[in-house]
């Protein structure tokens, strides 16, 4: 390919052989890792996280087959062409953005060009070169590694350019890995904070088996279901409007989102639903519910095909003209908000259905969960929301993280301040 540099038989043996040794030897280790990973979990009984390791092996497998896929069809795509009038819609950058970005590109290779007559015509004439050759201005370091020869042949063709050329190709291929990466080590430290959260809930748990629990909870003492703690917090004036439920609950997601009342509540309601009553003072919810997290985990640390769908939506979006720094972030926090909503309404509501039964509760007040009280009658929906908004988020940071590494911080992707700050905090 024109202007890419030595080939390999040009290229002393001991450097391919050292970049090779160097590639296989890191390859190894990471998978010895991953094994020894595995391992750990399998003796410490931890199935829900080992099948969860299964799947971030399998994306790994998955982004080894993207990055097979664009090291084949980096020529071929490169030459595939289309007219000039086509290429100059939907850039992420404007006119005059790139116009002085090919500008300041010329100028440093011309201070570094020997030849200074090749270097007042980089610099005198910009407009010639950024009409004949890309719909998209390149510098002269750039445009060596694009393939001058993909560019010759789409000009050949009659005022064309290559769809995408082998450098944007080697950029994809970076941001791809960059994304999968940052998907991986956001579920794990979502993971991490949820277990660490999980904490408080253990002496919560222990304070369930000591004798004095279990005389202020006599399962033979009859009390006013508002009288209890549970009913002191949820069923008071606001609870009986729809709208004053929902605007309540949204405020008080942003407090402790389980207080001891609630967890005590539902540890009750889900012994009496699913276990025998005596089972109480046995039974360690705080641990069933790590189980569970750890089960909703391998879901949410794998990319599926809808998700790698919007993957796709929001490299779209990122066009001049769209704003989409502006509202792209804030639809993963709205979701976010509404989900948390909506867990609190949830919780609220379980416990005007036993009001609406009976004003006198025996014993706990006891709450049954059931699907109709979900969006749908669909509980894993929230799991599903929960999945695409952890996706977007590391799509926001890895997105940052990317066009900062490859174009600089103030490049026309961040030219606000306010997009870095958007995109940080919402991330």
């Amino acid at each position: 390919m024109a202007g890419s540099g030595r080939s390999l038989e040009q290229t002393p043996t001991w450097a391919v052989a050292v970049v090779c040794f160097a590639l296989v030897l890191i390859s190894i280790i990471i998978e010895h890792i991953i094994h020894l990973i595995g391992k750990w979990l399998t003796k410490k009984r931890k199935r829900a996280l080992y099948e969860a390791l299964e799947k971030i092996k399998a994306e790994l497998m998955l982004l080894g087959f993207i990055s097979l896929l664009l090291t084949i069809g980096q020529v071929p795509i490169s030459k595939i062409c289309i007219p000039q009038s086509v290429a100059n819609t939907w850039h992420p950058c404007s006119k005059q953005q790139e116009y002085d970005l090919y500008n300041i590109g010329s100028v440093t290779t011309a201070f570094h060009n020997t030849d200074s007559h090749e270097s007042n015509n980089l610099v005198g004439t910009p407009g010639r070169r950024l009409v004949s050759n890309s719909s998209y201005p390149l510098s002269s370091h750039r445009r060596a590694l694009a393939g001058g020869g993909d560019y010759d042949v789409c000009a050949a063709k009659g005022n064309k350019v290559p769809l995408v050329s082998p450098y944007g190709i080697h950029q994809l291929h970076i941001f791809i890995f960059v994304l999968a990466l940052s998907h991986v080590l956001y579920c794990i430290v979502t993971m991490a904070l949820g277990r660490l959260k999980m904490r408080r809930w253990k002496s919560w748990e222990k304070e369930t088996k000591t004798a004095e629990y279990q005389f202020t909870h006599d399962p033979e003492r009859f009390r006013f279901a508002r009288d209890t703690s549970f009913g002191r917090r949820h069923l008071s004036s606001w609870s009986s409007s729809p709208a004053l439920i929902w605007i309540v609950c949204f405020f008080r997601q942003f407090g402790r989102s389980v207080p001891k009342v609630d967890y005590l509540t539902l540890r009750h309601g889900f012994i009496m639903a699913h276990l025998a009553p005596q089972s109480s003072v046995k039974f360690d919810f705080q641990k069933y519910i790590k189980r569970s997290l750890e089960e909703d985990f391998k879901v949410v640390v794998g990319i599926s095909p809808p998700i790698w769908f919007f993957a796709v939506l929001f490299l779209l979006f990122n066009t001049h003209g769209w704003y989409s720094y502006l509202w792209l972030p804030f639809i993963p926090f709205i979701i976010i908000l509404s989900v948390g909503t909506k867990l609190q309404v949830i919780v609220t509501r379980m416990g005007l259905r036993i009001q609406g039964k009976t004003d006198v509760v025996k014993g706990e007040f006891v709450v049954q969960p059931a699907d109709d009280l979900f969006w749908f009658n669909r509980p894993r929906l929230i799991l599903y929301l929960i999945h695409f908004v952890l996706f977007q988020n590391a799509f926001q940071l890895a997105f940052f993280a990317w066009t900062s590494y490859e174009f600089g911080l103030r490049s026309c992707f961040h030219a606000h301040l306010e997009d870095i700050v958007i995109r940080i905090s919402m991330g």
